[in-house]
This record gives C-alpha cells, structure tokens and sequence, in this order.
C-alpha cells in the first residue's frame, strides 16, 4: 500500500522526516523561477531545514516560470499542496524527506500575476535556475546578447514579457515607479560568476527599454555570485517505483539526489535574507576560488567522461566509472591539465576534492545518466572546458586531454555511435551542430570556426593543432584505442 502525499496525509507518513512547522504560518519572501529538480533538491532544500528549526518562516518561497516543463511541474505539484518528497542516496543508503518550503506556483507564463507578485514588497529575492542558456549570452564574449530573437520580442511588448528576465526587468521598474526598494536577483545556476552574468541580462533589459533604467539597476539591484552543487539527475520510472516500493510514498514529482550537498555564496543582500549560515550555507566575500575548483573539476569532469561514454553505448555515470579506460582517463585529464590551472581554494585540497568527486560519479544509487551530461554542449563547453584550455594555453602548458575532450564532442555530435546506432538529438542547437561535425570529418578546423563557442581560442594554433590531431584520431582509431593512446602519453 502507498500513501499519496498531500497535507491531508503527512500524519500517515511514516517511513520519511515531514515538515515540523506550521505552512499555513509561511510567507513567501522568495520568487522562484524554474522550479525544477535542483530547485527543490537544494534551495528548497535548506529553506526547509531552516523553517524546522523555527526560523524565518516570511522567507517561503512562491514559484514561478515561463517554460512548458514548469506548466507540467505547477500541474503535479498543486494536486499535493506543493510538497515534494526529496530522496537523499549515498552507495550505503537512501533517506526521504518531505519538505514544504514552497507555498504555491503562480499561473506559468501569467505576465500580470508574476509581474504583480514581483512588485511586492514582501518579495525581497528573486532566485533562479533557468539553465546555463537561459541568460541571453552570447558563449564566445559572455556578453549579453541583445538580438536573440525572445529579447527583441520582450523589448518591443515591455507590459507582457515571455522570458524570465523580461519579466525580472518588469518588475523592476514597477518597484522603482512605486519608490519600492528592489528585490535582490540571486542566481543558484550552475554558471561561473552567475550573479555578475545575471547583472548582465538584467541591466541589458533595461538598457533596450531605458537607459536610465538600466543605471538604476546598476547602481541599486544586487546580484550576489554563488557556487551550487548537488548531483540530482532527471525522475523516471525508476524512481517513482523506488519511492513507492521502499518508503510507500506516491508523489507526483519526487526529486532523487545525493546525499552530498554544497552551496557557497556572497553575502549582498541590501533588502535582507534568511539565516541560511545556520543549515550549512557558507558565506563568502569572494566565491571565485569555489566556482573555478566546481565547474572545472566536477562539471568539466561531466563533460570529459560523457562524449566517451555516450560513444561506447554506456547508459549510466557510475558505469562509465567502472569502466577502466573511462576512470583513468578522468583521473590523467583532471589531474595534468585541470587541477594545474584552478586557483588555490580556501581550507580545501584539491586532490582530496577530485577523489571526493570521483566517488561521488561512482554512486549507483544516483543513476545518473550519460545523456544528460551530454546534453547542451553547445553552452556547457564554453564554460566548463574552453576556460581550463585558455588558462592553459597563457602559461605555454599542453592542452591534449582538453582537446581530446572537445574533439569527443564534435565526434559524438555527428549523431552516430561506433556502433552505428542514432544518438538523439541532444542540444537546442543540435541540426547546426551535426551538420558542421560531419564536415568536421574532413575538415576538423570547420568546427573551431564557430565563433559563438570558440571565439579567439579557435583561430590559437597549439589548440588548433591539438583538436585536429585529437579528431583525426578518433576517426582513425576509434574511442577506446584513442583514450588508451592518451593514457600512454601516445597522442
């Protein structure tokens, strides 16, 4: 037997720890876009220890979106009174939680009603995780990009924006028309200097509507810099029935993650924020430090082991670390070419920090899938990869294994495994990106002419040397023999 979860049914609920706060007391005084499965594994998350121990509880938070996945998350999560069933595995065990934080979901894509909540006084932060793409920036300048096609819509209909910074914009101003201090814009997406780049979508907004609007923002909203992390792969099937099966639970939406958790952030918060110090948040003047050793370890770490996996047919992360090649490869890439060039980070050991994500890419609870590392390579490159490579290159160091990683890439998006097999289409930019991969057969300097992902670096001869001799071999040899042939210092 199972219990659908609802507030009707959190008292029959025995098999996981439930709200111990009363919900009808909360208040939101947090705005969320893209409530999603990091969201509510993280953010979500820590608001929800933190409403247990009795704390700020006007800190709740109301969610929000534009997308047809929120409409689809708005519609699940309502029918159970916005709780979400949160499931925390490490390789030894699995632990469930439910946590109420979130108060409602406004009508998706409802310009009026989220504009209105967003010139609310009570709503003191904007939070987000809207993707790595989803910031209107342009990957080769990391600059705003006033042309793409949804911003120019947004400028010419300022009263009814489509997209979440339209919408942040609108609301903006209405505060500042109404002599309302402004909300702060806290990025939680997984971007280096995600407030900064949030600054510059935000401020690009207003610059197309109004340029005294834009110094306005500039001058008075704050975008403090984070670091996020926390594994939390897509739910499926599997999932649903592991909930039903192990903790008796039926919930529309449960989030799976593990068991480890970090959240690093600057602490600019004119208009005030929770106590979120005292759930384990840690607070920074700078989180520069946190966010190279992150995105380049972990995320590059994604990056390097998924184009191998996904052209050898493996399914799961954790498989890919059982295999031998796959594993070795990692630990040479991260090791020579990507721990050289991240910066020291307070009180932490960088080797330690690579062994800690190992084991954590190693987990089988969290089925992690090698399909969604490689998804959107076309906006994770620039920032997980191409940074290590120019750092690299600055100081005349080798990029091998880095190149190597991106010639994978553009193998893998040729849209075929070795064995033949269609690779789905895997990136919003995937019919560009196939098309240039298969004259990159030939021609591998085709694919580094796409300035908007290489920019300079692609006309840098070490690397253009380097992604050739790496695509080449690929072709040649195949992946396996390629990576062995890295391992032995023979590429």
């Amino acid at each position: 037997m199972t219990t659908r979860l609802s507030l009707e049914t959190l008292n029959r609920i025995s098999t996981a720890s439930v709200p111990h706060y009363d919900r009808a007391a909360l208040t939101p005084g947090i705005l969320h876009f893209g409530v999603g499965n990091f969201h509510r594994s993280h953010l979500a998350v820590y608001l929800d220890r933190l409403f247990n121990r009795g704390r700020d509880h006007d800190w709740a938070i109301v969610g929000a979106g534009v997308m047809p996945s929120d409409s689809q998350m708005r519609d699940a999560l309502a029918g159970q009174d916005y709780l979400t069933t949160v499931v925390e595995q490490s390789a030894e065990k699995s632990t469930a939680r439910i946590t109420g934080a979130m108060t409602h979901i406004l009508p998706i894509g409802d310009a009026a009603a989220i504009v209105a909540r967003l010139s609310d006084p009570a709503i003191r932060i904007v939070s987000l995780t809207v993707t790595e793409g989803g910031y209107f920036i342009d990957p080769a300048t990391a600059r705003f990009d006033p042309d793409d096609p949804a911003v120019r819509a947004d400028v010419e209909a300022p009263n009814a924006p489509r997209t979440v910074f339209g919408l942040i914009a609108a609301g903006l101003s209405r505060r500042r028309a109404a002599g309302i201090p402004p909300f702060t814009v806290m990025s939680c997406d997984n971007i280096p200097h995600n407030g900064g780049v949030a600054r510059n979508t935000v401020a690009g907004f207003a610059r197309l509507v109004d340029p005294g609007f834009a110094a306005w923002v500039d001058e008075n909203v704050a975008f403090p810099n984070s670091m996020v992390d926390r594994i939390t792969p897509a739910t499926g099937a599997r999932e649903h029935e592991f909930l039903a099966a192990n903790f008796g639970i039926e919930d529309a939406a449960p989030v799976f993650c593990e068991d480890f958790s970090q959240w690093v952030l600057e602490d600019d918060f004119p208009s005030g924020r929770p106590a979120l110090e005292t759930v384990g948040v840690q607070f920074a003047a700078d989180v520069t430090p946190y966010e190279h050793m992150k995105i380049r370890i972990l995320n590059g770490g994604h990056s390097a082991i998924a184009y191998p996996a996904g052209m050898m047919g493996i399914h799961f992360v954790h498989e890919a670390m059982k295999n031998p090649l796959l594993r070795q490869f990692l630990r040479k890439l991260v090791g020579d070419e990507i721990i050289p060039v991240v910066p020291p980070v307070p009180d932490t050991d960088l080797e330690d920090y690579y062994r800690l994500i190992e084991s954590r890419f190693a987990n089988p609870k969290i089925a992690d899938t090698i399909q969604r590392l490689c998804f959107d390579g076309s906006n994770r490159q620039p920032k997980f990869i191409i940074p290590s490579i120019i750092d690299r290159l600055s100081v005349g160091a080798k990029v091998t294994g880095l190149a190597l990683v991106s010639a994978l890439w553009c193998r893998y998006c040729h849209g075929e495994t070795e064995r033949g097999a269609a690779i789905e289409p895997n990136d919003p930019n995937w019919g560009r990106l196939m098309s240039v991969a298969r004259v990159a057969r030939e021609d591998p300097m085709a694919w580094l002419a796409m300035d908007d992902i290489y920019g300079e670096l692609g006309r840098t001869e070490p690397f253009r040397a380097s992604f050739g001799h790496a695509l080449r071999a690929l072709w040649a040899h195949g992946t396996q023999e390629t990576l062995s042939r890295y391992l032995n210092d023979a590429l």
